[in-house]
């Protein structure tokens, strides 16, 4: 299991994913689940996933290759962050068929999800919530934010702070928030967690990738947790 949230503000979309990995109480790995692609001063996306690892690498390796290969479909030739969705999509269907096909008498689940952020000069910024099926949806001022696998420990405080007009350091800080509460519930998701920071038009992103250690965030989950006990406590 994993955690991943994608948000997109008036001020530009926070990225983020945990990089545990379990398959089973003995099999803990750390993988990366967030991946950048960019072409300096036209485009910049960004890719988080959870479910099936190996899916998952299968369509990021794949994606990268388009690019490599330079194929007449790849993430740097497609006109919108739409079709960019569309061929992630695309992607993910082909492999998942392609790994049930070859296991027909095994009972895998080869599904996985994406949420999928970013910008193209000249266009909008968005972000995209990409399903199994290949089908996909774009957030909205309404909803703001996306969240992947194990979502529901992270999402009251999302669901209480986040809109459009939350500036960026404060949405951040807030998905910090949300994968500690994550982590506090939940032993599947873990550190290190690798955030991505887009503000918008810029077509850079800035990388930060924190380690257990990390003195901001413990600080942080050390505040919020003393926070609500003191909060709680005053409650009538």
């Amino acid at each position: 299991m994993t955690y991943c949230v994608g948000m997109t503000l008036n001020e530009g979309i926070i990225m983020a994913a945990d990089t545990r990995t379990n398959a089973g109480v003995d099999q803990i790995a750390t993988f990366p689940k967030l991946f950048t692609f960019e072409n300096t001063g036209e485009r910049v996306v960004m890719l988080t996933t959870s479910g099936n690892l190996a899916t998952s690498q299968r369509v990021i390796s794949i994606l990268k290759q388009q690019i490599a290969r330079k194929e007449e479909t790849n993430i740097f030739a497609c006109d919108s962050l739409f079709q960019i969705a569309d061929l992630v999509g695309q992607t993910l269907v082909s492999t998942q068929k392609l790994y049930r096909e070859e296991n027909e008498d095994r009972k895998v689940d080869f599904n996985a999800n994406f949420i999928l952020g970013g910008q193209i000069r000249g266009q909008a910024q968005a972000v995209y919530r990409i399903y199994p099926e290949g089908n996909f949806i774009r957030a909205t001022p309404d909803t703001p934010f996306f969240q992947i696998g194990e979502s529901k420990y992270g999402k009251p405080i999302l669901d209480r702070i986040i809109t459009p007009e939350t500036p960026l350091n404060q949405a951040m800080k807030c998905s910090l928030i949300s994968f500690d509460s994550t982590m506090k519930s939940n032993l599947s998701v873990g550190m290190p967690i690798d955030l991505a920071i887009y503000r918008t038009d810029s077509l850079e992103i800035k990388i930060e990738r924190l380690l257990p250690d990390d003195r901001y965030f413990n600080k942080l989950a050390k505040a919020w947790g003393e926070g609500l006990k003191h909060l709680f406590h005053q409650l009538p």
